[in-house]
């Protein structure tokens, strides 16, 4: 039997937030809608209170379910990408996980793009 490496996601999530200077916060979050890992980084203060985070976690993960009937006819999602006055919003579904992170507003979406790019290839295997 071939030994399974240990994913650690709190080395996961703080690659993440390391990535740019404009990165506020990530998240790994569970099917359900979970935070299995997330941190804010240092530094900056977070925008929500811990309930309203959860809240929109829960919803993330409903938001996924609700894509995926479109799966067969549009594709897979790539990446979501909502823009606020206050925060970047950005979200990736991995296999069985979904990636969230928030950067400040008004980066470039050149920025943005690279660091999706990079974190889907740190995610790939959660």
């Amino acid at each position: 039997m071939v030994a399974r490496k240990k994913i650690d996601l709190l080395e996961i999530t703080q690659e993440i937030v390391n990535l740019n200077s404009k990165m506020r916060f990530a998240a790994i979050i569970d099917g359900k809608g979970n935070i299995r890992e997330g941190i804010m980084k240092k530094g900056q203060t977070s925008l929500n209170s811990q309930k309203e985070e959860e809240h929109f976690c829960a919803q993330v993960a409903q938001r996924r379910a609700m894509r995926k009937e479109f799966d067969r006819s549009l594709g897979k999602v790539r990446y979501i990408h909502v823009e606020r006055e206050k925060v970047s919003q950005l979200v990736l579904y991995t296999k069985r996980n979904i990636v969230f992170f928030t950067m400040e507003p008004e980066t470039p979406m050149s920025t943005k793009i690279a660091l999706i790019t990079k974190i889907k290839k740190i995610t790939a295997d959660i």
